[in-house]
């Protein structure tokens, strides 16, 4: 194929040149090769054809259908549907059976467990991480430690109806802002972080007034925390006196607490989940290692 004859041609290929140049550096005028240009035009034949043959256009109120009248959202109906049939055996047993007979029966307990995992991907995984370890103010749902319980029954409650949430079955209570309300002063806050990290043995500084701070922690915290800090699952009240804290066992993340105070909120799942679902993924999260028998 000739090349175009107008303008300089380069004297090594004798391709004739743009007369762009670039440092010095001549660009040729070279056609794009066959296959490419074929290539290029079948993909516009394509896009025609798919254009005509699937839904691809928006209307006003609609969108073209397209010749074949194939959906997408038809096609997931069709397999979920599918998929429902072929469960609904195991969805009826783990319907009809309470969750402590689900434990007792290892085929239906093995279907609970399967079906609990996906669900805990697809709606629990962002907050508390996909093997449940959680992070800083998510409860990491393998250890033993449970603000609300972490029996069968418990678990199911804290699910179905959430923590803070907007049902009224759900778990309430929250940490008062003892700070932003004026309701311990600052040398208070600090006197009774201290006292707080002792409790869990941890290291306080040797000029730290834990005498002082027991005599806050006792006015204004022991009602929730109970007096030597074990918590209480009435209220949500952590444990003050292991190694596991929720936001940080640092002097600042505790002050910061005491502060401002603290109030997780744990969506209810009860009309978001049907009742299959949310036994499954109770079932699941007691599983991971951390459930309590009673």
């Amino acid at each position: 194929m000739a090349h175009e004859t107008q303008g300089p041609v380069d004297s090594v290929t004798g391709v004739t040149m743009t007369g762009h140049s670039w440092d010095d550096i001549q660009e040729l005028n070279n056609p794009l090769p066959r296959w490419w240009l074929r290539t290029f035009y079948a993909t516009i034949i394509w896009a025609v054809a798919y254009f005509v043959a699937y839904p691809a256009w928006p209307l006003v109120s609609s969108y073209t259908k397209g010749v074949l009248g194939w959906q997408s959202r038809e096609a997931v109906e069709v397999d979920l549907a599918a998929l429902k049939t072929q469960r609904s055996g195991m969805t009826a047993k783990l319907a009809e059976a309470s969750l402590e007979d689900i434990r007792q029966n290892p085929e239906v307990f093995s279907f609970a467990l399967a079906q609990g995992k996906a669900a805990f991907g697809d709606n629990c995984a962002p907050c508390h991480g996909a093997g449940g370890g959680g992070a800083k103010g998510y409860p990491n749902l393998n250890d033993d430690d449970w603000l609300w319980g972490g029996s069968l029954a418990q678990v199911e409650q804290t699910i179905r109806h959430g923590a803070r949430s907007t049902s009224d079955e759900g778990h309430q209570g929250s940490m008062p802002a003892f700070g932003r309300d004026g309701l311990l002063q600052r040398e208070q806050i600090s006197h009774v972080a201290d006292y707080v990290r002792s409790l869990s043995g941890l290291p306080v500084d040797k000029a730290a007034k834990l005498d002082e701070g027991a005599k806050v922690y006792a006015e204004n915290c022991a009602a929730c925390h109970g007096d030597t800090g074990l918590g209480n699952m009435e209220t949500g009240a952590p444990n003050l006196s292991d190694k596991i804290w929720l936001f940080g066992s640092d002097k600042a993340a505790i002050v910061e607490g005491l502060t401002n105070g603290r109030g997780g909120v744990m969506p209810a799942w009860h009309g978001r989940l049907d009742d299959t679902t949310i036994k499954a993924l109770t079932l699941y999260v007691h599983s991971l290692g951390g459930g309590q028998q009673q």
